[in-house]
């Protein structure tokens, strides 16, 4: 029986509990008086600059163009979709892991590449016919 070590991405690093501040509000929307008396979403804070990611994870986290990262490094993250507050920190938790997740996957380096020969003679040739058509809609000259 084989074993395969190694081979694979390296693991995600995993965000730690005690780095993650986690506040119990309100939900908006529909769901009738329950609603209005109880505190089942949260709202989820994690400081990336104060976090233990390692440094090249942070850059590419605080690189991201998502709206749930503020100006100040801070993920900003609100879960409402179940009605119990555990339910709501698992999935709040998870979306952050997610994200981290995005941020540990190192992209591929692009290696530039030539088009082929025949790929500029049909660029070529579609631009001088192209060029004939616009050609043929001038006035004609007795």
């Amino acid at each position: 029986m084989r074993t395969e070590t190694g081979g694979g991405p390296p693991p995600s690093p995993t965000v730690s509990e005690d780095e993650i501040e986690v506040s119990a509000i309100r939900a908006q929307g529909a769901g009738g008086q329950n609603v209005n008396k109880v505190s089942n979403a949260v709202h989820l804070r994690f400081d990336v600059h104060r976090s233990s990611l390692p440094e090249p994870v942070k850059a590419r986290l605080l690189a991201l163009r998502d709206q749930r990262i503020t100006a100040d490094g801070v993920v900003v993250i609100k879960a409402q979709q179940h009605r119990s507050l555990e339910k709501n920190r698992a999935e709040a938790v998870a979306r952050l892991q997610e994200m981290v997740d995005a941020a540990a996957a190192v992209p591929r380096p692009r290696r530039p590449t030539r088009p082929t020969r025949a790929s500029q003679q049909r660029r070529v040739e579609s631009k001088v016919l192209r060029g004939r058509i616009k050609a043929a809609r001038g006035r004609i000259a007795d």
